[in-house]
């Protein structure tokens, strides 16, 4: 019999790579090499599925991130390596991932990401008291209001209506978009790591 576990791990792999739409529990029984009944023992419908699997995906986005931040020297040193992990994870997910999740799910990523912890802000929270403590970013920053800002920013990133990726590199958009924000935080110490640093907020795909 085969478990939640694999149903999830299978469903969550065909998601990233077909997007939501596509992606029918037909197509996932057939890959499971199951029948229905099997899906349904563990979940009511691909609504409750796909649910599972986005509580997964942010789960272990979670965990990677604080294994970054545990192992990073300083504040801008974290967030040039979570930023590689971030445009990693949009070049390897089909764009119809996000898009179909907001336009046939709507409300569902959210929830998901709220079951969670809202990681990404507490997270970003911490790196800015972090950057102040060390003399990096402004001692003066409306904490809440910059990292809400840097999450919108990296949103920016993945869209790919404003930014179709033939015209826009991530390298691009990155230095275009997320570096003059940084250094509009920063201190001078800040903008001298930065420079040192920046290096880290290269991507090639």
């Amino acid at each position: 019999m085969i478990n939640k576990e694999t149903i999830i791990k299978v469903a969550s792999d065909m998601f990233l790579k077909h997007g939501i739409k596509t992606v029918t529990l037909d197509r996932i029984t057939k890959e499971l090499h199951t029948s229905k009944r099997t899906i349904y023992t563990h979940f009511s419908d691909k609504t409750d599925l796909l649910k599972s699997c986005l509580n997964e995906y942010h789960a272990g986005i979670r965990e990677e991130n604080e294994e970054v931040i545990r192992n990073s020297e300083n504040a801008i040193e974290a967030m040039g390596y979570l930023h590689q992990h971030i445009v990693n994870r949009a070049s390897v997910a089909n764009p119809n991932f996000f898009n179909d999740i907001l336009h046939y799910y709507p409300g569902l990523l959210g929830e998901s990401y709220s079951e969670n912890g809202n990681f990404a802000h507490e997270e970003l929270m911490y790196l800015a008291k972090w950057g102040i403590k060390d003399g990096l970013f402004d001692k003066d920053l409306d904490i809440d209001v910059t990292m809400k800002t840097v999450l919108n920013l990296l949103k920016l990133l993945k869209d790919t209506d404003q930014f179709p990726v033939h015209e826009y590199s991530k390298t691009r958009l990155t230095f275009g978009i997320m570096l003059p924000y940084l250094r509009g935080i920063c201190t001078n110490k800040g903008i001298e790591l930065l420079e040192m640093q920046k290096e880290l907020f290269y991507v090639t795909l």
